[in-house]
């Protein structure tokens, strides 16, 4: 690994490189983006891509962060990322948040083609349709790491996953689990559904409701969760896609759920019916 460099100036050419990657279209050019913050940037250390190339690309650490963490930047440093020690006002250049934590990665794009989710045989998938709200995205995901699912989908119509918002909403989760980006809805649909998987669609109309397809056991196998937009939900050219349209059902008085604990509920119920007595989760 070539020796770390310390940076004085927020004018620095590694600096601005790293400060244009907060513009989505300069990401998808570089195939990078940036993580914030010691659980971030932890992760990313973890993470190798399918050919075992590491994610982490870059590191700028401020001095008191190196001391504070210092586990983690030493764990970059035998990754071999390049690590940049620079002033506090350096790293918050960088920074997209309001607190910036001095510690700031660059790591490689980690998604994965839709064809090698399929492939790895998924049991339970969130499709993410027409979400536009980073922190929404990066929740579901973490709620789809925690209960135990095997993929994200983004369709084509949904926020940039590398998104900072999202990335940081995601808390890490986003470097454990496959995701795949950019698939068009109806393209999501049909290779999950000739994949084996049952797709239903989560929406506050929906004809079905979830206690009843827990109750009736239609939920142990394999399933993918269609989630809509924050305000309006799905269109009804994405529900006809579904082999059933599902509702949480809503106990008290509460007008409806917001998005990421619509997910939570839809996703720890497939959860638990695979993995019950009989079920077909290993």
């Amino acid at each position: 690994m070539a020796p770390g460099t310390q940076l004085t100036s927020a004018r620095s050419p590694r600096v601005a490189a790293a400060r244009r990657l907060a513009r989505r279209s300069l990401r998808g050019r570089e195939r990078r983006f940036l993580a914030e913050g010691p659980q971030a940037v932890r992760e990313a250390v973890a993470h190798r891509s399918g050919a075992g190339e590491a994610t982490l690309r870059e590191l700028f650490v401020s001095p008191e962060a190196a001391e504070r963490y210092a586990e983690v930047v030493e764990a970059a440093e035998a990754a071999g990322a390049r690590v940049h020690r620079a002033d506090p006002e350096v790293v918050a250049s960088i920074s997209q948040t309001v607190t910036p934590q001095g510690l700031v990665g660059v790591c490689a794009f980690l998604d994965r083609p839709f064809a090698e989710v399929l492939a790895a045989g998924p049991r339970l998938v969130a499709v993410l349709a027409h979400v536009r709200d980073p922190g929404n995205a990066g929740t579901v995901l973490r709620c789809a790491d925690a209960a135990g699912a095997d993929a994200v989908v983004l369709t084509d119509a949904s926020v940039d996953l590398y998104n900072p918002k999202a990335v940081r909403a995601s808390v890490g989760s986003l470097f454990h689990l496959p995701v795949a980006v950019g698939v068009p809805v109806a393209e999501a649909v049909t290779g999950l559904r000739g994949a084996g998987v049952r797709v239903l669609a989560a929406d506050g109309g929906g004809a079905r409701d979830l206690d009843d397809e827990l109750d009736e056991g239609t939920m142990g196998g394999p399933t993918a969760w269609i989630f809509g937009n924050e305000a309006w939900g799905l269109p009804e050219e994405t529900t006809r896609l579904a082999d059933a349209v599902v509702r949480v059902p809503i106990h008290g008085a509460a007008e409806s759920l917001n998005l990421a604990t619509a997910a939570a509920v839809c996703l720890y119920a497939s959860a638990r019916a695979q993995r019950r007595p009989g079920g077909r989760r290993p």
